[in-house]
């Protein structure tokens, strides 16, 4: 049977090979959200002391290398899983689980991301209806679409991304002509290197954004459901973060530009602050608009990358096979594994948007720096590839996303640490019960079109 379809052999349900470069490019920026750069604004400019273009660019820099250790390990194994299946295969299972358990963290936290800000936004705009009852409504129709299927999340996401770009040119418009109308002492380039800018603000700033990249390491989450995912995936990957960064790098350069005096930022509302002096509460109106549907886009696509993350450990024995690996006969997405993330999303009503940033950054980082370790492993000390073109490619340029990405994984507030920690803990507790007290190793992962799945009539 062909891969464009799924196979329904007696072998059970396969995932459905039908996504190409531009339906996982659009993936990838969905799930980064393009209007994230707004998420953050008033506390990321503050962490790196009102050069949030800068912390961009670095942030930005650091992201390509190691997006280009993830089209490196894509290569070699272009299956679903994402970084828990490439430190699985370079360091063992052990730290494979470990890595993936570091970055489960983000995944589960990402759509509850999504449904604060939806939440905050709407009941801002219609305050009769409370905050908790637009994330609960929210949840249940991202839950809905991703049960139906990964083809039509794409095709409402294609629409969502459209309008977040429609509005980063009118944003970019607006303050274009803000900015000649309103001339001031601010410098151009200010908002990168300008004065007060230094490397511990530009690091704790970049520390934050960090998150907004996690669009690329999603996109590696579908190489089961890609066509031809050697050449479609690390493609997708490096586009995604390009783009990604040049749209956060010119917003931020714009609002720099625009909101220089970044300490009078209201706690409350930074973003609407900035929309307002640029465009008046048109553009405010517009902002909050397309910032709903970004989110709403973002929601939905990082509920299916962690889906199917649970689907892959669960299918392998690293979670309940009979609750995490099983497909839906009919939809042919893991159900009972949307389900239990769409229930999740109810801590959304109760959690800190801060605390939600800070363990995000965390888990991220760290799977960051071991998919930047598992190049090296993979490539130089496995496969023996030492040429010239092979040491600047697995080990200079992997060594160089590694450093960054630790630097910024430093840079984070203690709060990450603690957090983190604490779930970094219980992931070693798990594991040692898994293994029974580490005697045994945990299940090896089997990526395969072939590995068995339970089927649902």
């Amino acid at each position: 049977m062909s891969n464009s379809v799924l196979s329904e052999t007696s072998k059970g349900v396969r995932l459905k090979r039908s996504l190409g470069t531009p339906a996982l490019l659009v993936f990838g920026l969905a799930y980064m959200l393009p209007l994230a750069v707004f998420t953050s604004y008033g506390y990321a400019t503050a962490a790196a002391a009102g050069h949030l273009a800068g912390a961009y660019v670095l942030t930005t820099v650091a992201m390509l290398f190691t997006a280009y250790s993830y089209a490196n390990m894509v290569r070699q194994y272009p299956v679903a899983g994402s970084a828990y299946t490439y430190t699985q295969r370079a360091f063992g299972s052990h730290v494979g689980f470990m890595t993936g358990w570091a970055l489960l963290l983000d995944y589960l936290l990402l759509p509850i991301l999504s449904y604060i800000l939806i939440g905050q936004y709407m009941s801002a705009v219609v305050p009769a209806i409370p905050f908790a009852v637009w994330v609960i409504a929210a949840i249940a129709v991202v839950t809905l679409l991703n049960f139906i299927g990964i083809n039509l999340v794409t095709n409402v996401n294609l629409a969502l991304v459209g309008a977040q770009i429609v509005f980063v040119v009118i944003f970019v418009i607006s303050s274009v002509g803000y900015i000649l109308g309103n001339p001031n002492t601010v410098g151009l380039f200010d908002p990168f290197f300008g004065k007060g800018a230094d490397l511990p603000h530009l690091a704790a700033g970049g520390a934050i954004l960090a998150l907004a990249f996690l669009g690329f390491d999603a996109v590696s989450t579908l190489s089961e459901e890609a066509r031809e995912p050697k050449k479609t995936i690390p493609r997708a990957i490096l586009l995604t973060t390009l783009a990604g960064g040049l749209i956060f790098i010119v917003c931020a350069w714009v609002a720099g530009l625009v909101f220089p005096d970044y300490q009078n930022l209201s706690e409350a509302a930074p973003t609407l602050d900035l929309m307002h002096r640029a465009g008046g509460v048109v553009l405010g109106g517009l902002f909050t608009a397309a910032f709903v549907a970004g989110s709403f886009a973002a929601a939905m696509t990082s509920q299916v990358s962690v889906s199917r993350i649970l689907y892959s450990m669960g299918r392998d024995g690293m979670l309940p096979s009979s609750v995490f690996g099983r497909l839906h006969a009919r939809f042919r997405t893991p159900y009972l594994a949307i389900l239990i993330v769409g229930a999740l999303g109810v801590v959304a009503i109760v959690i800190p948007l801060d605390w939600v940033f800070q363990m995000i950054n965390f888990g991220a980082l760290i799977a960051f720096s071991f998919v930047n370790l598992s190049v090296f492993k993979t490539y130089v000390v496995d496969l023996r590839q030492r040429s010239g073109a092979a040491i600047l490619k697995y080990v200079v340029a992997p060594a160089i996303g590694f450093a960054l990405t630790i630097w910024l994984w430093t840079s984070l507030p203690v709060l990450a640490f603690i957090i983190g920690g604490t779930w970094v803990l219980i992931g070693l507790v798990y594991l040692a019960v898994l293994t029974r007290g580490f005697r045994t190793s945990p299940p090896v992962m089997d990526f395969s079109e072939e590995a068995p799945v339970a089927e649902v009539g």
